[in-house]
């Protein structure tokens, strides 16, 4: 008891600190002179060169800061150069099928394999003013299989991405994005993969197979740049991942996370940024009948190097201090051994986009969530994500990852397995244009998962997929 009033007041006192800290970075914001902030591009700035205008200041051949890929909590874009429009209204429908050869992992004696098909109606909205970018996107679909019609699913996909400039130099930013699904697979646009160069990414290496899933992550920033080469700022995240089912995905937990960053750029010369950057983690899982908690803080300093606005490459590295603990479970539950630790954090990413080509790769080494493991994992992850325009109408794309997940601690119980494990998985498409508006996608994935301890996993680590999507889709200018 005495121990448990301990941790909570360190909670406590950790969290009061919090406050204090966004408390005055608010104030400082908010006294700070407000700067009109244009954004002509209609892109949502990703990396520190993404597609945003220079705004107007007192010194013209000055460009406009924007926070640097570690701490700027975005995703790199897969889209081309020369596919990218803004002000528009973009919708039509998918039609997908595809074969999984390993549909329920081993819930089942043997892997078992089926074939889908879905339908995915869907509407987008691109608009930009000069204070402000809108993208968001609905995409309602249903996936049935022809054998394992249990599985059947009603799908959801929501999006929304919104940067707006409360002043020359002040922009505020948000985004979030829902999912609900039987396959991760299974998404309007199969085969396109992501790359962040962040350093609080969520972790979603853990693939389940075809079960129902609920994943929801968001983002929250401001940024404040307060001189022509210096700029601070801050941000929120949190994600949450849930199995309704637990039958479904034996060996795998509910999780969530919320984060919380501050950081300071500096620009020392036209193309190079460096900065330091706090954060806070709060990672809990959820195994049967009880809760486990990590929070972690880090300490972190980056560098990127921004040549061009469709180049830039970014390091970032520094200690990491976790503590496992309080855990609050039932006998029949896995509490973690309370433990506490420093870890080195470090990472690199790389984003460059062209005209005919787009291509992004990330490493980072640090402490994260579990992604439905039953505990925060020392995380060692590699992305990759390259598209090449063949011909006018014939694009190609392929994505690849690799992730080690090590539990941060052990299960205090006897007998508990470890879930140490990796992941490796591939896809590659192609995407052929056959008319003004209907688009054909072929492609094939491959899934390995090595996780003795997970017993949805353990006897079937390989999944092979082959999908097929045909798609209708249309775009209208918005205020012309």
């Amino acid at each position: 008891m005495i121990s448990l009033r301990v941790s909570l007041n360190k909670f406590l006192l950790k969290m009061r600190g919090l406050q204090q800290f966004c408390l005055f970075g608010g104030l400082v914001l908010a006294a700070a002179p407000l700067w009109a902030q244009v954004d002509n591009s209609g892109n949502l700035p990703p990396a520190p060169a993404p597609a945003v205008a220079e705004a107007e200041s007192s010194d013209r051949s000055t460009p406009k800061m924007v926070p640097p890929p570690p701490v700027s909590g975005q995703s790199f874009p897969t889209a081309l150069a020369s596919e990218e429009r803004s002000n528009y209204l973009r919708g039509g429908v998918a039609f997908n099928a595809a074969y999984t050869d390993n549909l329920l992992g081993s819930v089942s004696a043997k892997p078992v394999s089926d074939a889908s098909y879905s339908i995915w109606p869907n509407l987008e909205i691109d608009e930009t003013t000069p204070r402000t970018t809108l993208v968001t996107s609905y995409a309602p679909g249903f996936t049935f299989y022809q054998r394992t019609s249990s599985r059947n699913e009603q799908d959801q996909n929501a999006a929304i991405n919104f940067q707006y400039g409360l002043s020359p130099h002040v922009t505020f930013s948000a985004r979030d994005s829902f999912q609900k699904s039987s396959d991760v697979f299974n998404q309007p646009n199969p085969g396109l993969g992501t790359v962040s160069g962040g350093s609080q990414p969520a972790n979603l290496s853990v693939i389940a197979p075809v079960a129902d899933r609920l994943s929801n992550t968001g983002n929250v920033g401001l940024a404040y740049q307060f001189a022509a080469n210096a700029m601070i700022g801050g941000s929120g995240n949190f994600s949450n991942l849930h199995y309704p089912d637990q039958a479904e995905v034996p060996g795998l937990v509910d999780s969530s996370s919320q984060s919380g960053l501050g950081f300071y750029s500096a620009r020392v010369a036209r193309e190079h940024y460096i900065g330091a950057s706090y954060q806070y983690q709060r990672l809990l899982s959820y195994p049967a009948g009880g809760q486990n908690l990590t929070q972690t803080d880090a300490f972190l300093f980056f560098y990127s190097f921004v040549p061009s606005t469709r180049f830039s490459m970014s390091l970032f590295g520094g200690p990491q201090y976790a503590s496992v603990g309080p855990q609050f479970a039932a006998s029949s539950a896995a509490p973690l051994a309370a433990s506490k630790s420093w870890n080195p954090a470090a990472g690199g990413s790389l984003n460059w986009q062209a005209r005919r080509s787009s291509f992004a790769i990330s490493y980072s080494h640090l402490v994260s969530g579990g992604g439905g493991l039953i505990g925060a994992v020392r995380l060692d992850s590699a992305n990759a994500s390259f598209r090449q325009q063949i011909t006018k109408t014939l694009n190609a794309s392929l994505t690849g990852g690799y992730s080690q997940n090590d539990l941060l601690a052990a299960a205090s119980s006897a007998g508990g397995i470890s879930q140490n494990g990796h992941t490796v998985s591939g896809t590659a498409s192609l995407q052929q244009e056959l008319g003004q508006h209907i688009n054909l996608q072929l492609g094939y994935t491959r899934l390995h998962q090595d996780y003795s301890g997970v017993a949805v996993l353990a006897a079937t680590p390989n999944t092979n997929r082959e999908f097929a999507s045909l798609s209708y889709q249309f775009s209208r200018p918005l205020g012309r």
